[in-house]
C-alpha cells in the first residue's frame, strides 16, 4: 500500500500492548507480551521497516512464502537479529524446508504427535549442535473442522510426548486461531478463556509452572482483550502492515 508507515503504525501497537497489560488482573500482572509482526503476502520492505523501528519477531503462515522472506539478500543484509515463528498449518513434507529457514526461532503450529517427532528428529540437521527448537501446541479451541489443531482432549497426551519424547524440542506453549469474526464487545472470546483453561489443565495434569507455559493468541482486531485475558503472545498484522487484498489473491504454497 503506497504510503503506509510501518513504524508508525507498529507503535501504536507498542503503546496498545502496553495499556492492555494494565487493564490485567492482579494475578497477570508483570507477565511480558511478545508481538509477532504477521508479514503475510506484504513485501520484504515493509519487514525491514518493522525490523528498524524495533521489531524482531515475524510471522509467517506459509512456509514457502517464509523460506522465501527469510532467504532474500536484503532481509538477511539489514536484518540479522531477526527471528521467525511459522503460525500455520505445517504439512509433514515441508519440514526439511521450514527447518531450514535461517533465524527459525519457533514453529507454533505442532498439532499431532507424528509432526511432533518428525521435526525432533530432523532438528539436529539443520539446528545448532544441543540446541532445542521453540515449539508451541496448536489447540483448535473452536472445534471447527476447518482449523487445524489438535482437541482439547488429546492436548496432555501430545504435550507429554514432546516433554518426554522429543529432546530437540523445547514446549513453549499454546496457541489458537479461534472463531472468525468474534466481537469482542460481547465480553470475553470463548476460545480466548478455553486456551487459559487448557494451560491450567495440562499444568496439574503434568505438574508444570503455569508461568513457563505462553499463550498466543490475539490478532489484530481483538489483541488487546487477548492481553488482558492472559495472552502473553500476540499475532499482529494488518494493524501494521495495512489491509491485504482478497483471500482468492493470497499466494499459497
Amino acid at each position: 500500500m503506497e504510503g503506509w508507515n510501518v513504524s508508525e503504525c507498529l507503535q501504536k501497537v507498542f503503546r496498545q500492548i502496553e495499556e492492555a497489560k494494565l487493564k490485567r488482573t492482579d494475578d497477570l500482572q508483570g507477565r511480558e507480551v511478545r508481538l509477532l509482526a504477521v508479514s503475510k503476502i506484504k513485501p520484504v520492505e515493509y519487514i525491514i521497516q518493522a525490523y528498524n523501528a524495533g521489531q524482531k519477531h515475524f510471522g509467517e503462515n506459509y512456509v514457502q512464502e517464509l523460506h522465501d522472506k527469510a532467504t532474500d539478500p536484503k532481509l538477511l543484509e539489514h536484518c540479522k537479529d531477526i527471528k521467525w515463528h511459522l503460525i500455520g498449518h505445517l504439512q509433514s513434507n515441508k519440514v526439511n524446508k521450514v527447518l531450514s529457514v535461517p533465524n527459525l526461532w519457533m514453529i507454533e503450529s505442532i498439532d499431532s504427535i507424528k509432526l511432533a517427532t518428525q521435526i525432533n528428529k530432523a532438528w539436529p540437521n539443520y539446528g545448532l549442535p544441543d540446541s532445542k527448537l521453540d515449539v508451541m501446541i496448536q489447540v483448535n479451541t473452536s472445534r471447527e473442522t476447518v482449523k487445524s489443531g489438535c482437541e482439547t482432549s488429546e492436548l496432555t497426551e501430545l504435550a507429554r510426548h514432546i516433554l518426554n519424547e522429543c529432546p530437540n524440542l523445547r514446549l513453549d506453549g499454546l496457541m489458537t486461531i479461534g472463531k472468525y469474526g468474534y466481537d469482542p464487545t460481547l465480553g470475553p472470546n470463548p476460545d480466548y478463556v478455553c486456551l487459559r483453561k487448557c494451560r491450567d489443565d495440562l499444568c496439574d495434569a503434568l505438574n508444570l509452572d503455569s508461568k513457563e507455559i505462553n499463550l498466543s493468541m490475539g490478532m489484530s482486531n481483538d489483541f488487546e482483550q487477548a492481553i488482558e485475558l492472559g495472552s502473553t503472545h500476540v499475532r499482529v498484522g494488518q494493524t501494521i502492515f495495512g489491509e491485504r487484498p482478497d483471500k482468492a489473491m493470497w499466494k499459497k504454497d
